[in-house]
């Protein structure tokens, strides 16, 4: 079961870790910061591979878990952009650049990582 959300744990030696409810990064947990799982406050990516739990599983989550979630997703999105002095609406701004040209960019980094 959820209980809260949270950051979770970071792991100094960035290993895969899957499921569970303890560390960030990790997927098909819950709780945590992470992918694929259930009841965390944001998506975190440790550039390892997703296990999905079922959205079954993820509808199942309390409401008042999905809230506290939502709202610290959203106070970590606030300092995130005030670490980087940047508005909320500079970020809308952003992301509507950004998504438009966001699959070419991705083919471009994909081009130049065989280069490499």
């Amino acid at each position: 079961d959820v209980s809260s959300p949270k950051h979770g744990k970071v792991d100094p030696d960035n290993m895969p870790h899957v499921g569970g409810n303890t560390w960030a990064g990790g997927t098909g947990g819950r709780d945590t910061a992470g992918l694929g799982g259930k009841g965390g406050p944001y998506r975190l990516d440790a550039g390892h591979k997703v296990y999905q739990i079922s959205q079954a599983e993820k509808d199942a989550v309390p409401e008042e878990v999905k809230r506290a979630a939502r709202e610290m997703g959203e106070k970590a999105f606030k300092q995130r952009l005030k670490e980087i002095q940047m508005s909320e609406y500079d970020a809308s701004t952003y992301e509507r650049f950004s998504g438009a040209v966001r699959r070419q960019v991705q083919s471009l980094r994909i081009i130049l990582d065989n280069l490499q």
